[in-house]
């Protein structure tokens, strides 16, 4: 049962403030209740880490063992080195054992609860048990006074000399969101790196509607990124988990689909002119791709053997080289996207504590932040390590 406060008293005075009540803001009251902190969460929604619940398809997948530099993104890539090191996937897979939850691994690495997300919820609830915590109390305003801060609400003013800031991205509406942190930041000089939509699908018309539902595995790269992962076609573009995975990259580049990968589909298909002329393109794309697939390449069904050599070498750049200019690239809404990239921009943030340069006794935690996870379980760590962080840096 959640604890819903409705107080009319003028002024409530802690240790610390932390304004969202996600896995960023309940880790940090746990780390600073752990320091003997007296401690407000406050929060817009009427119940705790409301995204944890529907993460992962209900089974939220809380870290995985390839957490580290290279699957974070970001205007300031270095930031994310320090906080990994600290807090691990170890640390975060002894957390779910010290709270006795079943998990399993998905994919290796990637782990999930087994009977889940709410056993997630119901630990960092638990962890947070010696805060004051406030649901339905959106902060309508932060004051920075002489002795610390004043968060306002509707009818509560929370006093403390230390602030987290933990709101989270601007993702699933629904579920009860606000740009409050963001805002915040602002008004106290940090830069906001603009938001987008990431973890997504995007709309193209590259290729037909006609192919939705299928899926088949690919090679994307954009930039110096490559990614392997399977793609699925929908009605008005793309998704899938390396489409999803892309859309967290830098989208100031083309993006170049390979749906052969690893296969020298030109010599393949010359090979195949000369030995199996009276097959069909799509039959001979078939073997490395779903028929439909391979049909929307070659629809005319002709023999192969009676293609020009020209002709079946652009087939192959299209196979193996369909792209799509970063100025065509359009991303889901924001409601539509698992979270977002951008944020208060992380140069602006010490990176061992999670505190503002720019405003002393500050801190932030979570996708508040411009850092943004890979698909797989790495946003929810991110969440969990630098909510650690910042709660025991500013009970500190």
């Amino acid at each position: 049962m959640y604890v819903v406060y409705d107080i009319n008293v003028c002024m409530h005075k802690y240790d610390i403030i932390i304004v969202g009540a996600g896995a960023a803001g309940l880790s940090a009251a746990c780390a600073a209740l752990a320091r003997g902190r007296r401690v407000a969460v406050i929060d817009m929604g009427n119940a705790p880490a409301r995204k944890v619940r529907i993460s992962g398809g209900g089974r939220c997948n809380f870290t995985n063992t390839a957490a580290g530099y290279g699957r974070y993104f970001g205007e300031n890539p270095d930031f994310v080195r320090g906080a990994l090191a600290r807090v691990t996937p170890n640390d975060i897979l002894q957390w779910v054992t010290m709270h006795k939850i079943p998990i399993e691994q998905k994919a290796p690495g990637q782990y999930f609860t087994a009977s889940g997300a709410a056993e997630i919820v119901n630990a960092l609830v638990q962890d947070a048990a010696g805060a004051d915590v406030f649901y339905n109390h959106p902060a309508c305003d932060i004051l920075h006074t002489a002795d610390g801060f004043v968060v306002t609400t509707h009818d509560i003013k929370f006093a403390a000399q230390t602030v987290i800031i933990a709101t989270g991205g601007m993702s699933y509406p629904n579920l009860g969101v606000s740009d409050f942190g963001l805002r915040v930041a602002k008004q106290f000089g940090h830069k906001i790196v603009p938001i987008r939509p990431a973890l997504c699908s995007i709309r193209t018309d590259v290729f037909s509607g006609a192919l939705a539902g299928i899926s088949t595995m690919c090679e994307i790269t954009i930039g110096r990124e490559r990614i392997a992962d399977s793609i699925m076609f929908t009605h008005r573009g793309l998704g899938g988990p390396a489409i999803y995975r892309a859309t967290v990259r830098d989208l100031t580049h083309d993006m170049h689909i390979n749906l052969v990968p690893g296969t020298d589909i030109m010599r393949i298909m010359r090979d195949a002119k000369h030995n199996a002329g009276c097959k069909s393109v799509a039959t001979v794309l078939g073997k490395f791709m779903p028929t439909n697939l391979g049909r929307f390449f070659a629809p005319d069904g002709r023999n192969i053997a009676d293609y020009r050599d020209s002709d079946l070498c652009e087939i192959a750049r299209r196979v193996s080289d369909t792209i799509i200019p970063h100025n065509k690239i359009i991303c889901a809404p924001i409601s539509q996207a698992e979270v977002t990239r951008g944020g208060i921009s992380t140069h602006d943030i010490n990176q061992q504590t999670m505190e503002s340069r720019i405003v002393p006794h500050m801190y932030f935690a979570g996708e508040v932040m411009d850092v943004t996870g890979d698909l797989g379980g790495f946003n929810i760590h991110w969440a969990l390590v630098t909510g650690r962080i910042a709660g025991d840096a500013a009970a500190g």
